[in-house]
């Protein structure tokens, strides 16, 4: 879980759409509860990411990890970008492969 973690946010941070992307299920979902959306498969992710990462030049460092079991994990991060800073929630589920399948995610 680790690892996942950590290669979507340094995908994100250089704002390699491509790279997060191949760390997701075709299928994946995004329930940003901050945003009031849902973002649904692959093109979903896509927007969420050129919206929310690439479009407000988001960084993220990661605060804590909290394993749940081997397919589920609480992440907390520090955003900072065009918006100032906020400390977001991550509830992420991860397949047998080790692709994200989804993230429900809001800010504290």
């Amino acid at each position: 879980m680790q690892t996942i973690v950590e290669s979507f946010i340094r995908a994100a941070n250089a704002f390699d759409v491509e790279g997060a992307l191949s760390l997701f299920t075709p299928d994946a979902v995004i329930d940003d509860v901050s945003v009031g959306d849902a973002f649904v498969g692959r093109d979903g992710v896509r927007d969420y990411l050129e919206r929310f990462f690439v479009g407000y030049h988001t960084q993220s460092k990661l605060l804590s990890l909290e394993r749940v079991d081997d397919f589920n994990a609480t992440v907390r991060l520090d955003f900072t970008g065009d918006f100032g800073q906020e400390i977001g929630v991550l509830k992420i589920v991860v397949n047998a492969d080790g692709l994200i399948q989804r993230i429900d995610a809001d800010l504290e």
